[in-house]
């Protein structure tokens, strides 16, 4: 590795690191730290620096808490101490004019960062991609919702989304010095960060023009009376005030723990009686709010009313994503078929949709049919509105499914499983993930769709409509495109 690389941006200089042709620089804030007078506030631009800022190694991530057992072992989530948070990561193959990829990660809202190995950029850079990988605030810091008090200014909602935005503004504004073209940006993420991705998309913010969602769409959104009842409900374990001021008054570690308890506690019971019809939806306790503002139409219907449609969009799903969330745990043998109608009652699954799961899945246990049902209620269906209502509104549209089975811990086509492949970093995901051996073969092909796409607007196949749905099938050596995949499932939701 070879030292020396410096680039001029707005706010100063950084040196990065070149090894096989492909130049990293790692760290470099885009927004000041979300501490002390910031904490709680709008993102604001970084402090200009003299000299030659050293970009050699990732930056501070965002507070956050370690992921529970047994995912500790499937996903290499990196913390790192500091308060300069607000980074992002850049990989270019030198050169100008070259196209862009914005990477968001996922993480529920409250894990994840632009640091972890499987998201190392150097690839796409590989085949003349500058390859852009962001950190965002996360849980209570980037997502809580505090009303503004009468007469004084509060904090913003939706936090983690304006970080999101900001570090998409440096990108247009810094790109060019990196070799990249500010106008040929494409942003793509997975579960949380695709579940941002369709969010920006629907706020026509003019700072790209290709859009990848990952495994994630545009029907999550929180209505602010049910995100008060998780602000008041951490609140009031804490022993602060609903405010703004009241959680300032703690470091952000001392509020994770809460934090976490109760994200578990709406994950185990999407009870809409206790927190709101929004967050029971979702399964998710802290989630883009309906502010009025920034975000005022759930992300679906926004696409639905014609936003979003001058961007390209690429949007998909694996085959059985909800088995990551209750193969590993043993959560799956704990379910009766009773619990399957609470819990989709509670996440307000239309009413036969049990049923007529069961009556197409004979075999399956009732833990198999829950993580089916979750599959398709949190992602396929959401993902092929998306798709349906983007197409619909004159917006150019791919579908794709991952369907590829990992042989580790009954995993199946699980939620990211995918990421290796599509980062063509198969190393950099761990083994427990996706087994010891898994197809290169796969990730030449999937990783050489994602870079035609930012490339070219064509990642190789027939493009969506609502009436032929075209999906193309990333599974095996034909990678074939089908027609309505489970269209049987797909009509329960209709």
């Amino acid at each position: 590795m070879r030292r020396g690389t410096v680039v001029q941006t707005a706010y100063g200089k950084v040196r990065g690191t070149t090894r096989d042709g492909v130049t990293a620089f790692l760290g470099i804030p885009y927004a000041a730290p979300p501490f002390g007078p910031n904490r709680f506030r709008p993102p604001r631009p970084p402090e200009p620096w003299d000299g030659i800022r050293d970009a050699a190694e990732y930056g501070p991530t965002a507070p956050k808490p370690g992921y529970p057992h047994p995912y500790t072992r499937l996903l290499d989530d990196p913390d790192i101490p500091g308060d300069d948070c607000l980074n992002l990561n850049v990989w270019t193959p030198g050169g100008s004019g070259l196209p862009v990829m914005v990477w968001i990660h996922g993480g529920a809202f409250r894990n994840g960062s632009g640091a972890l190995p499987v998201y190392d950029g150097r690839n796409f850079a590989r085949d003349g991609v500058v390859c852009v990988t962001i950190n965002y605030r996360l849980g209570v810091e980037g997502f809580a919702y505090f009303p503004s008090p009468p007469g004084r200014p509060g904090a913003p909602p939706n936090r983690g989304l304006r970080d999101q935005i900001a570090a998409l503004e440096w990108v247009r504004d810094n790109i060019a010095a990196f070799g990249g073209d500010p106008d040929r940006v494409t942003v793509f993420g997975e579960s949380a960060g695709a579940m941002s991705v369709t969010t920006l998309l629907s706020l026509d913010l003019g700072l790209f023009g290709r859009a990848i969602a990952q495994s994630g769409a545009g029907a999550v959104a929180q209505d602010p009376d049910d995100a008060m009842l998780v602000t008041r409900e951490m609140a009031a374990r804490l022993g602060v005030e609903p405010t703004a001021e009241g959680f300032a008054a703690l470091e952000p570690a001392a509020i994770l723990p809460v934090q976490s308890a109760v994200a578990a506690e709406v994950a185990a019971l999407p009870d809409p009686g206790r927190w709101g019809a929004t967050t029971a939806a979702s399964g998710m306790s802290l989630i883009p709010v309906l502010d009025g503002d920034l975000l005022r139409r759930r992300p679906e219907d926004a696409i639905a009313g014609g936003a979003g449609r001058d961007v390209d969009l690429l949007i998909g799903y694996t085959t059985e994503e909800f088995r990551f969330f209750l193969m590993p745990s043993g959560l799956a043998a704990e379910f009766t078929e009773e619990l399957i109608g609470l819990v989709a009652a509670g996440m307000g699954l239309p009413p036969g949709v049990p049923a007529g799961y069961r009556d197409h899945h004979p075999a399956m246990t009732p833990g198999e049919l829950m993580a089916a049902i979750i599959t398709d209620g949190m992602f396929r269906i959401p993902a092929d509105r998306a798709a349906a209502a983007h197409a619909s509104s004159g917006g150019r549209t791919w579908m794709y499914e991952f369907a590829w089975r990992s042989p580790n811990h009954d995993l199946g086509a699980c939620h990211a499983l995918e990421l290796g492949f599509v980062f063509d970093n198969l190393t950099g995901d761990p083994e427990g993930l996706a087994g010891p051996n898994p197809p290169q073969g796969l990730a030449d092909r999937m990783h050489r769709a994602w870079v035609d796409f930012a490339v070219h607007g064509d990642p190789g196949w027939a493009r969506f409509d609502p009436s032929a749905r075209a999906v193309k099938m990333f599974d095996g050596p034909g990678d074939d495109v089908v027609h309505d995949p489970h269209g049987d499932d797909r009509k329960l939701w209709d």
